[in-house]
Protein backbone atom coordinates (compact mmCIF):
# COMPACT_ATOMS: atom_id res chain seq x y z
CA UNK A 1 0.00 0.00 0.00
CA UNK A 2 1.04 3.80 -0.84
CA UNK A 3 2.17 6.00 2.22
CA UNK A 4 3.59 9.35 1.93
CA UNK A 5 6.27 10.56 4.88
CA UNK A 6 7.06 13.85 5.63
CA UNK A 7 9.99 14.49 8.04
CA UNK A 8 9.87 17.85 10.72
CA UNK A 9 13.11 17.31 12.92
CA UNK A 10 12.62 14.60 15.31
CA UNK A 11 9.15 13.56 13.94
CA UNK A 12 8.28 12.22 10.49
CA UNK A 13 4.71 12.29 9.78
CA UNK A 14 3.26 9.48 7.75
CA UNK A 15 0.28 9.39 5.63
CA UNK A 16 -1.55 6.38 3.96
CA UNK A 17 -4.03 7.48 1.36
CA UNK A 18 -6.01 4.22 1.08
CA UNK A 19 -7.00 4.87 5.07
CA UNK A 20 -7.75 8.56 4.65
CA UNK A 21 -12.04 8.84 5.37
CA UNK A 22 -11.52 12.98 4.42
CA UNK A 23 -12.95 13.89 8.00
CA UNK A 24 -11.03 16.88 7.84
CA UNK A 25 -9.86 16.57 11.66
CA UNK A 26 -6.14 17.54 10.55
CA UNK A 27 -7.00 20.71 8.59
CA UNK A 28 -9.58 22.20 11.01
CA UNK A 29 -6.61 21.71 14.19
CA UNK A 30 -3.50 22.29 11.95
CA UNK A 31 -4.93 24.89 9.34
CA UNK A 32 -1.30 26.13 8.84
CA UNK A 33 -0.03 22.49 8.22
CA UNK A 34 -2.41 20.62 5.91
CA UNK A 35 -3.32 22.13 2.31
CA UNK A 36 -5.56 19.77 0.51
CA UNK A 37 -5.58 21.62 -2.85
CA UNK A 38 -1.01 22.18 -2.44
CA UNK A 39 1.39 19.25 -3.45
CA UNK A 40 2.72 18.37 -1.11
CA UNK A 41 -0.21 19.02 0.93
CA UNK A 42 1.17 18.32 4.21
CA UNK A 43 4.05 21.03 5.82
CA UNK A 44 5.15 19.29 8.52
CA UNK A 45 7.78 22.14 9.26
CA UNK A 46 5.00 24.71 10.09
CA UNK A 47 4.03 22.96 13.61
CA UNK A 48 6.06 21.73 16.12
CA UNK A 49 6.73 17.81 17.01
CA UNK A 50 4.49 18.13 19.51
CA UNK A 51 1.48 20.02 17.83
CA UNK A 52 2.19 16.90 14.98
CA UNK A 53 2.03 14.23 17.44
CA UNK A 54 -1.46 15.54 19.45
CA UNK A 55 -3.09 16.12 16.28
CA UNK A 56 -2.24 13.08 14.56
CA UNK A 57 -3.71 10.81 17.98
CA UNK A 58 -6.91 12.57 17.17
CA UNK A 59 -7.04 11.28 13.12
CA UNK A 60 -10.25 8.92 12.91
CA UNK A 61 -9.06 6.81 9.88
CA UNK A 62 -5.62 6.17 11.15
CA UNK A 63 -4.45 7.64 7.86
CA UNK A 64 -1.92 9.84 9.61
CA UNK A 65 0.78 8.25 12.46
CA UNK A 66 4.18 9.67 13.21
CA UNK A 67 7.10 8.10 13.80
CA UNK A 68 10.27 9.26 16.09
CA UNK A 69 13.63 9.83 14.05
CA UNK A 70 16.50 9.05 15.26
CA UNK A 71 19.72 10.64 14.97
Amino acid sequence: METHEYPNGSITVIWQPHKCIHSAVCVKMLPKVYHPKDRPWIKAENASPEELKNQIDQCPSGALSYKFNTQ
